[in-house]
Order: structure tokens, then sequence, then C-alpha cells
């Protein structure tokens, strides 16, 4: 898990190097061309939270309805929905769940633009699909998806900004700054900061983990990380979602990892944040800027759309940390298996 952890800088240079981002970008442009209405993500567990994001930038950067599909309803009620207006994404790092390939196969038929998005090139997922993006993250040896779930992210980043530029190709500024996220990705697993907040939760009974917009599937994919490495139980809420209920049951043996941007998204946990600090919540913030009566796990402020590139790596590692912490082993999780197939 560690040695996957730090190989994304690497994979990040890897797809947005020449050959790899004019891949994507020839898929953009078909896309582009095609003009779908909306858009339908399909995805389990971890790049189900990467489908998430997808849907976020997808309604703020094209504007077009977006939605995650239940494959269930294609697979266990036999609904064939009229996707013949969609794009329709399948993401996976196997490419190897048989219910995701049945609903693009479905979708296809039904006369959808279909995507695969994979670590597996010769997948099923891809087979199934009409147009296909390799994230090229390379062999994933951990059972937790750490590497594939940012590469998820970043091919679907710039697939999103090349539909949103016409043509597939991304602007020179957005090339710029994508450009720096190697770097950046770099100095933040350079931070000590979360194996030194890991005894902190040793003896925790559950966690939340909270963030809005951009930084929801953040907060989503590190309670996952948490649960599969650690046993520890941990919900994810929206931050709005928090404040409807699941507030109540946040106290000072309930800890809070906090995902909290520069924008948009991060100052409307401006509501939250206090509303924790009402119930005397242990709170550790991951983002740019100190919060009152907080910790904070630093990471570089960039855009709000690149961010969950940067503020995931540090909770995978603080995962990784606990789960060594709490006496477990985070490379052989009890019961699990790189590729789950579902039906």
């Amino acid at each position: 898990m560690a040695a996957d952890i730090d190989e994304q800088p690497a994979g990040y240079e890897r797809l947005l190097s020449t050959e790899h981002a004019a891949e994507i970008a020839r898929v953009a442009a078909v896309i582009a061309e095609r003009r779908p209405r909306h858009v339908v993500f399909t995805a389990r567990g971890t790049s189900d939270h990467a489908a998430l994001y997808a849907a976020y930038l997808t309604e703020i950067r094209l504007g077009l309805p977006a939605g995650l599909a239940s494959p269930s309803a294609v697979t266990v009620y036999g609904a064939r929905p009229d996707l013949s207006d969609a794009l329709v994404v399948g993401v996976s790092q196997s490419g190897g769940s048989p219910d995701l390939t049945e609903v693009l196969r479905v979708a296809r038929a039904s006369g959808a633009l279909t995507l695969a998005i994979t670590n597996a090139p010769e997948s099923p997922l891809t087979a199934a699909a009409e147009l296909s993006v390799d994230i090229a993250a390379g062999h994933e040896r951990a059972v937790a998806a750490t590497k594939t779930y940012t590469a998820e992210l970043l091919a679907l980043l710039m697939l999103v900004e090349g539909i949103r530029a016409g043509d597939g190709a991304l602007p020179v500024e957005e090339r710029e700054a994508l450009a720096a996220l190697p770097e950046l990705a770099a100095r933040t697993l350079a931070d000590p900061t979360p194996a030194q907040l890991a005894p902190r939760y040793r003896f925790a009974a559950q966690l939340v983990t909270t963030g809005r917009g951009y930084a929801y599937p953040t907060a989503r994919e590190a309670a996952l990380k948490l649960m599969e490495t650690s046993y520890l139980p941990a919900l994810a809420f929206s931050g709005a979602d928090l404040l409807h209920g699941p507030l109540a049951m946040t106290d000072p043996d309930v800890p809070v990892l906090a995902v909290v941007g520069s924008g948009p998204g991060g100052r409307s946990m401006g509501e939250v944040l206090p509303r924790l600090g009402e119930r005397r919540a242990d709170v550790v913030v991951v983002g740019s800027a100190d919060v009152e009566g907080a910790t904070r796990i630093a990471v570089p402020e960039v855009d709000e759309r690149y961010a969950p590139l940067l503020d995931i790596l540090p909770l995978q590692r603080l995962a990784m940390a606990l789960a060594l912490t709490r006496g477990e082993d985070p490379d052989a999780p009890r019961g699990l298996k790189k590729v789950t197939a579902t039906m």
C-alpha cells in the first residue's frame, strides 16, 4: 500500500504525458461531437467515488444533468432504461465486474454512447464499450485501491475539460495548471502529519468524514479506506446532510475528518464546522487554511476542481498508518479480494 501511494505523483505525470493526454483528448472530441443530453456513470466501491466526482464536474463544468446508475436495476430487476440520448460511463479499476459490463451492454443496445474508464484495457468492460480510456496506473499491489483512484480522478477531469473545450484539447492554462500536480502531490505525501495523527484514533470506536461539493467524494473515499484497512466504522456525510440529523451523534468521542477546500464547497463548510465545535467534536481538517478549534493536515491551495487529487493523499496515508497502529495489516484486509465480481 505504501508503494502504491508513493507512485501517485508519477501516475499524474504519466497521464499528463503527450501520449495519454492525446488519447483522452480524442475520446473527449468524439463525445463533444455526439452532444449527449445527459451523463450516467456506473461504478462500484472506490470507483463509485471517482464517478461521483465526475458527476459534479459534469453538472458544474458542462451544464449537463449527471447521475450514478444503480446496476442492480439492470442486472437484478431486468430494467431496460431508454438511454438513447445519454453518455454512459463505466468506471472500474479492473473492468472485471459483470454488473458494470452488463449496464454498458444494455445502454449501448438502447443507443447510448458508452465509455469505459479502466486500468485494464483488455477487460470485459472495455470490450462492451464503444470508447475507452486507459488510466495507465500500472499494476496495483495492495487490495485497498489508492493510485488507481487518483488516476481515475485525473482521467475524468481531463475528459470533462476536453469535452468542455469542444475539440478535446485542454486549453493552455488548464494544461499549465495540471502540470503542477505531480510536484504538489509529492510535496503533500512528504508531510509526516498523517502518521503522527494515527495514534489519536487508535482506540476510536467510530469516525465521521465530511465535505461538500468536490470534497464530498474525498470524504466518502477516506471513510472506505479507513473501514477496509483498519476495520474502523466510518460514516461519510455531505456537510449539508450532516446538519440534517447525523450531527447529533458527534461528540468528543466521535472524531471528525473534514475536507475543507478554498472554493465554494469549502466556504459552505463554514456553517458546519462551528456546529461541530458546539458539540465539542474532535475535528481534523484537511485543507489549505487553518480552521479555529481544529487540527489541520495541510495541503497546497489549488483550484477546487483539482483539490480531490491532493486531499485524498494524506487520508490514504492516515488509513495505512492507523491500520498499523491498531495492529492490522493494510495489505491484507480480511475477507477482501482485489477484484469483486457482483451481479
